[in-house]
C-alpha cells in the first residue's frame, strides 16, 4: 500500500500551503520495470468537522471531503498555516474540535507543519523539547507562546525525525521534498522537483529573506565564488581564495556570504559537499574512499562524520537504502 499522507485543513488555511503536499507528495513517482509510473503517496485532505466547506483566507470557501476519522489512517499528517487558529494563535491550546481530531492521531504517525502550522502541533504538545521552526515573522511570539520548544528561525525547515517543520510559506516546498528525498532518495525529489520548476535544494536558511539595510550600490556579492567553489568541490577550497574572488577582505567575505546565503562559507561547502557525496553514493559504484575524494572530503572517515551528521546514516546504509532505487529511475 502506499504511503498515506493526510492534509489538516482548518478555516482560514492559506491555498498555497494547502496545496503544497498534492503538488510535492501527489507527483512523487516512482519507475517500475515495466517503465510505467507508480505514485508512490496517496495524498487526501480533510477537515476537523465532517465533510464539507472549509473557508479559506481568500474569497473561496475548498470542498472538504473528509472528516476527522480519516487522520486515524495516516502515515503522515501534514499541518499547514491558517489565518483562523484563534486560541490556538493567541493563548497555545487546541480548541475542542482540533483536540478531538488528534486523537484520531495513531502512535508513529509521522507529523509535519508548514509555515504557521507550527502553532497546531505546538499546542497539541508535539514539539515540546523539539527544535522546530516557523516563519520567521513569527519566531519571537512563537517562541514566547511555546517555551519548551527549541526555536531556530534561521532555518528553511527542521528535521527531528518523526516531526518536522518548515518555516515560512514556500519554505513548505523545501520541507516536502526533503521528506520525498528522505522516503526515496534524491533521484525521485529531483524529478519533482524539476516538473514542479523549483530547485530541488535551496542554499541557506529564511534568515536571507529578513528585512535588513540595503547594501550600497554597486556593493559586490558571493556569487561568483561560490560558482567557482561548485565546480572545485573535489580540491581543497580556502576560505581566502574564496573572498579574492571576490576581492573582498576575509572578515567582509564571510559577512557579505552570511548575509546573503545564512551560513558561513565552511558550512555551506560542507552541505555541498555531502550533496555530491549523495549523488555518487547514489548513482555510482565508486568506493567510500573514492566518494570521500571526488566529493571534497578527503578521507573516508571525514566523509562518514559528515555524512552521519547531515543524513543520520552512514554512507553504507544511505547506498544501500537509495542505490538500487536510483539505477532505476
Amino acid at each position: 500500500m502506499r504511503h498515506r499522507v493526510v492534509v489538516l485543513a482548518l478555516d482560514g488555511v492559506l491555498p498555497f500551503e494547502l496545496g503544497i503536499p498534492q503538488r510535492i507528495f501527489g507527483r512523487s513517482m516512482g519507475t517500475e520495470p515495466n517503465g510505467r509510473g507508480e505514485k508512490l503517496y496517496d495524498v487526501v485532505t480533510c477537515s476537523v468537522r465532517p465533510p464539507g466547506p472549509v473557508r479559506t483566507d481568500a474569497d473561496f470557501s475548498i470542498m472538504v471531503e473528509h472528516g476527522p476519522e480519516v487522520l486515524a489512517t495516516a502515515d503522515t499528517v501534514v499541518v499547514p498555516a491558517s489565518y483562523g487558529l484563534g486560541p490556538v494563535y493567541e493563548e497555545g491550546r487546541l480548541t475542542t474540535e482540533l483536540a478531538a481530531a488528534f486523537t484520531h492521531v495513531g502512535p508513529g504517525t509521522r507529523i509535519v507543519s508548514i509555515c504557521t502550522g507550527s502553532y497546531v502541533l505546538a499546542a497539541a504538545g508535539y514539539l515540546d523539547g523539539r527544535p522546530a521552526t516557523t516563519h520567521w515573522s513569527s519566531a519571537d511570539h512563537f517562541q514566547r507562546l511555546f517555551p519548551k520548544v527549541r526555536v531556530d528561525p534561521d532555518v528553511l525547515f527542521v528535521d527531528d525525525g518523526d516531526v518536522l517543520t518548515s518555516a515560512g510559506v514556500a519554505a513548505g516546498i523545501d520541507l516536502c521534498l526533503h521528506i520525498v528525498r528522505r522516503d526515496h532518495g534524491t533521484a525521485v525529489a529531483n524529478d519533482v522537483a524539476r516538473r514542479t520548476v523549483v530547485p530541488p535544494h535551496r542554499d541557506g536558511g529564511q534568515a536571507q529573506f529578513i528585512r535588513r539595510p540595503m547594501p550600497e550600490a554597486g556593493l559586490a556579492t558571493t556569487t561568483a565564488a561560490r560558482a567557482w567553489a561548485l565546480g572545485r568541490l573535489e580540491q581543497p577550497i580556502l576560505l581566502r581564495d574564496m573572498a579574492l574572488r571576490e576581492s573582498m577582505s576575509v572578515r567582509t567575505f564571510t559577512r557579505r556570504f552570511r548575509e546573503e546565503v545564512g551560513l558561513s562559507p565552511g558550512q555551506w561547502l560542507a552541505q555541498q559537499r555531502v550533496e555530491r557525496a549523495r549523488h555518487l553514493l547514489e548513482s555510482t559504484d565508486l568506493s567510500i574512499d573514492r566518494v570521500a575524494r571526488d566529493a571534497g572530503f578527503g578521507t573516508a572517515t571525514s566523509l562518514r562524520q559528515h555524512v552521519q551528521a547531515a543524513l543520520g546514516v552512514s554512507p553504507t546504509v544511505y547506498r544501500r537504502t537509495f542505490r538500487s532505487a536510483s539505477a532505476g529511475l
